[in-house]
């Protein structure tokens, strides 16, 4: 099996030291991996047409965040490699969600070789369609990602995001918009479309939900006002979102989002509704 791995130099935990103590542990093991250094999406985009074309199905390794792995996730045609998680980025939650402890650990995995089949999610815009491993967020979610300066996320990493929280409940927009499913639909303030159990880091919005099944699950919040949210963050950072009575929640594989409010998926804003997402099985196998 031929191997690419991807690196960003830009990742929030990247270092020389960490890349060689991957390509080390990698050749001790028989895998001569590719390097493919990376900063933006269009350059994955571009090495993962060349992967497409060779059609070899190789081993493609991500040394990097979750936007890294998103954008490669994208470039990617549905079943052309087998994928692995190297924990290099500010935030790792598809690492978390493998139950990666450890750069060590993720090492150990991939020259086990164990796998299970990946499924995403798919939103669908006016103009484009993007897959997402962990989660589309719409409304007041995806406004404070929209709003994240992009300085402030690689020196502040998630106080990044709470700095943009803060800057909404300041500038407080109350409008809601409706969310649709098969023979369902509410009205929400802010709603996550997940397809893995973790919010945020380490904090569990969805048990129910992983990125090795079908399916995924909507978790609405209706109430519109900033007492409303002080409380649903209090049970989020408490782990006990899950008994959150404010929290209403839709599992389906089709979702519609009805109104203009702002989209984030994975972590990175992607444009405003109206939008379609659905559940995409099988897309890939990837190392556990």
């Amino acid at each position: 099996m031929s191997c690419y791995l991807f690196v960003n130099p830009a990742s929030g935990h990247h270092s020389a030291r960490r890349l060689q103590v991957v390509l080390d542990r990698l050749r001790a093991h028989g895998v001569i991996p590719e390097i493919l250094q990376v900063r933006t999406p269009a350059e994955i985009f571009a090495h993962c047409n060349t992967i497409n074309s060779a059609g070899n199905s190789p081993l493609v390794i991500v040394a990097g965040g979750d936007g890294t792995f998103n954008a490669v996730v994208n470039g990617l045609k549905p079943g052309s490699a087998t994928l692995a998680v190297l924990p290099f980025g500010t935030s790792n939650v598809v690492a978390a969600e493998i139950g990666i402890t450890s750069l060590y650990d993720s090492l150990e995995r991939i020259t086990a070789g164990k796998t299970k089949s990946l499924s995403v999610g798919v939103l669908e815009l006016e103009e484009r369609s993007i897959r997402f491993v962990l989660m589309a967020g719409i409304g007041l979610d995806g406004a404070v990602v929209r709003d994240v300066w992009p300085l402030g996320k690689r020196l502040l990493r998630q106080g990044a995001y709470a700095l943009s929280a803060l800057k909404r409940a300041i500038s407080w927009d109350p409008a809601t918009f409706e969310l649709s499913a098969p023979g369902s639909r509410i009205t929400c303030h802010s709603a996550i479309i997940c397809n893995a159990s973790r919010y945020g880091g380490n904090f569990i919005l969805s048990p129910i939900s992983s990125p090795f099944q079908s399916g995924l699950s909507a978790v609405c919040i209706t109430g519109n006002t900033r007492r409303t949210y002080l409380k649903c963050a209090l049970d989020l950072f408490q782990n006990k979102a899950v008994c959150d009575k404010s929290l209403h929640r839709m599992d389906s594989t089709f979702f519609e989002i009805h109104g203009k409010h702002p989209i984030q998926i994975d972590g990175d804003f992607v444009g405003y509704g109206p939008a379609r997402i659905f559940a995409c099985a099988d897309f890939a196998r990837i190392i556990v």
